[in-house]
């Protein structure tokens, strides 16, 4: 028997719209609660530790591990089932696709992109804040008093503040983009052996996800 076979034979198996519809509004309510959780956690940790030696080693350890939990789902999830996909016998079979590894050729450009706009991002708020703000000061002199511009530049606290809520909003549209295309997978599928398991991840994800976001915004 063909692997083309096995695999369709398993598909019909799994194939149920009503007990995927049930998953899907069970995955709902556990998105969301999971997704509160992990926001939330950051910004209480804030309320009550803010200020202490422990917080902004918390806040880096919860980031960083967010970070690699978001780099795990790219990588190591989502990555193998794109190379899974695009060999399957009725698409590898067809040009272009049997030609080229288009998975590695999107991941490659999708980190590409992401690096570039954050540092379009980061220029343009250094470019922006480094512009001296001049205020003019009179200064006495034997012929009279004149006005003397001086330079004063913006403090390094608020360059700070504003690229910490560059990188909240760049994390952000990266999350929302990321539901989107996770939710319209879900959304479209009736095969309840794809959805179970996809809650569970999705749930673990949306957890991490949302303490790197708090974390930001707590910050």
């Amino acid at each position: 028997m063909s692997p083309c076979v096995t695999d369709a034979a398993r598909t019909l198996g799994c194939r149920d719209s009503a007990a995927a519809s049930h998953l899907k509004l069970v995955s709902l309510v556990v998105i969301f609660i999971s997704s509160i959780v992990g926001i939330s956690s950051p910004i209480f940790l804030a309320r009550y530790f803010q200020g202490k030696p422990v917080y902004d080693k918390a806040i880096l350890v919860i980031k960083c591990f967010a970070a690699g939990v978001i780099l795990s789902t790219s990588l190591v999830h989502v990555l193998p089932e794109a190379f899974a996909a695009l060999s399957d016998c009725h698409v590898a079979s067809r040009h272009p696709w049997k030609d080229f590894p288009f998975a590695g050729l999107v991941t490659l450009l999708g980190a590409l992109l992401a690096l570039f706009v954050d540092l379009t991002a980061s220029s343009h708020v250094e470019h922006g804040q480094s512009k001296p703000s001049g205020e003019y000061l009179p200064v006495v002199t034997q012929e009279g008093t004149t006005g003397k511009k001086v330079e004063k530049d913006l403090p390094n606290e608020e360059l700070v503040k504003l690229k910490q809520k560059l990188v909240s909003q760049v994390l952000e549209i990266g999350i929302i983009f990321h539901s989107v295309v996770i939710g319209a997978t879900m959304g479209m599928s009736q095969n309840q052996c794809t959805i179970r398991p996809l809650v569970a991840a999705l749930a673990f994800h949306q957890v991490f996800e949302g303490m790197g976001l708090g974390g930001c915004i707590a910050q």
